[in-house]
């Protein structure tokens, strides 16, 4: 049909995203406030109807899915009202004192450092008390805790895989840059511990010894958990940089700051071998539902500019244009509406001029009019 693709024969819809079933993990993204957590809603919301179980989850420590659904969610997944196979959780950054006590209490007691009052509290209580503050106020000023919770979230849904689809509902361009480098970051510096542990192994095993350390921190131990935790990461880098796999939704508006930040995001997404060929540009306005209006006038011809060089600078990815609405997208079934132009192209109502729509309500005075008169008539036969 014409009208469904572009001059370049690209489909401007995420039609190509639900036909391909390999998909596992898709991301959607771009700078704040261009309606980032609509998009992937919606989406999520289209998953739902071809695949069997979908997830979609907020990296975004600003959490805003639950007011998209209209529904509390926390970092549990939490079926979706409405819906029998899509399912929805918010990561929190946060870490909790009582797990965090938990983890150092055991690594006290394996390493014959625990007091007699057990591990459990031990750190937090020894914090709290030297006016330092809880462990979870701590942690939480940890630069990038944020992306590191949500990637501990990324590696427990590799290993589980329970859902047949993953949407993340990404936080802004920066933290989201720093999330998808974690992978091959880790990596990385596992690697290099490894090479350390191969030259030092022997010396650990002795510094282990004389600490009267047991077991839990013998190089074979320590080895096996190292080439777990790299097995892992090393899956999740490979799957990231699977197109077959991964893409990367790019949400914008036709604005000049959204475009250069949808410039930069999907330049570093080619540095990191992430595939992206999918832009949907919201908050449009259209010239036929302008009217007479000059301020519409201008924001249209403004936002043309930036459309033509949308069009320009990816010509090879598919561009969806979603409408500027008068009202908010929340609630399930104003979702299920708004996604329909993810897959068809939103077509304008063309506003009617002032002059004609006097004439048109001329018209229907008359109407009413001429209406009242025959009904006068028609009461008066009844009453003679």
């Amino acid at each position: 049909m014409a009208g469904d693709t572009d001059a370049d024969g690209l489909a401007p819809t995420l039609q190509n995203i639900l036909d391909q079933t390999s998909l596992k993990w898709i991301f959607v993204g771009g700078k704040g406030g261009v309606g980032k957590t609509t998009c992937s809603s919606c989406l999520a919301v289209l998953l739902a109807a071809v695949r069997e179980k979908v997830l979609i989850i907020s990296t975004d420590p600003a959490h805003n899915l639950s007011d998209a659904f209209r529904q509390k969610f926390t970092r549990t997944p939490t079926l979706v009202n409405g819906f029998t196979n899509l399912y929805a959780m918010e990561v929190d950054p946060t870490v909790e004192t009582d797990d965090f006590d938990q983890m150092a209490g055991q690594l006290a007691q394996a390493s014959g450092l625990g007091g007699a009052g057990g591990p459990a509290g031990g750190l937090s209580g020894l914090l709290e008390g030297s006016g330092m503050g809880s462990v979870s106020e701590l942690a939480g000023a940890i630069p990038g805790i944020d992306e590191a919770m949500s990637f501990g979230e990324m590696i427990k849904l590799v290993q589980t895989m329970d859902y047949s689809c993953i949407v993340f509902d990404t936080a802004p361009t920066g933290h989201t840059l720093r999330l998808l480098q974690f992978p091959s970051t880790l990596e990385k510096g596992l690697g290099k511990l490894m090479a350390l542990k191969n030259k030092f192994g022997g010396m650990m095993d002795q510094v282990s010894r004389m600490m009267g350390v047991g077991e839990e921190f013998g190089e074979d131990v320590v080895t096996s958990k190292l080439e777990g935790m790299k097995s892992v990461i090393e899956k999740v880098n490979t799957q990231f940089k699977d197109p077959d796999m991964t893409t990367f939704v790019c949400v914008c508006i036709p604005e000049f700051l959204s475009l250069y930040e949808t410039e930069r995001l999907v330049q570093e997404l080619a540095r990191f071998e992430i595939d992206t060929h999918n832009i949907v540009i919201n908050q449009v306005l259209f010239q036929e539902e302008a009217g007479e209006s000059k301020l519409l006038a201008a924001r249209v011809k403004m936002q043309q500019k930036y459309l033509d060089q949308f069009n320009e600078l990816y010509e090879d990815f598919n561009i969806t244009r979603l409408p500027l609405l008068e009202e908010e997208v929340r609630g399930v079934d104003a979702l299920k509406s708004f996604g329909k132009h993810l897959l068809t192209p939103y077509m304008p109502r063309p506003v009617p001029p002032v002059a004609s729509r006097l004439v048109e309500l001329e018209q229907e005075v008359k109407d009413l009019r001429q209406k009242l008169e025959e009904a006068q008539k028609e009461l008066a036969k009844h009453k003679s």
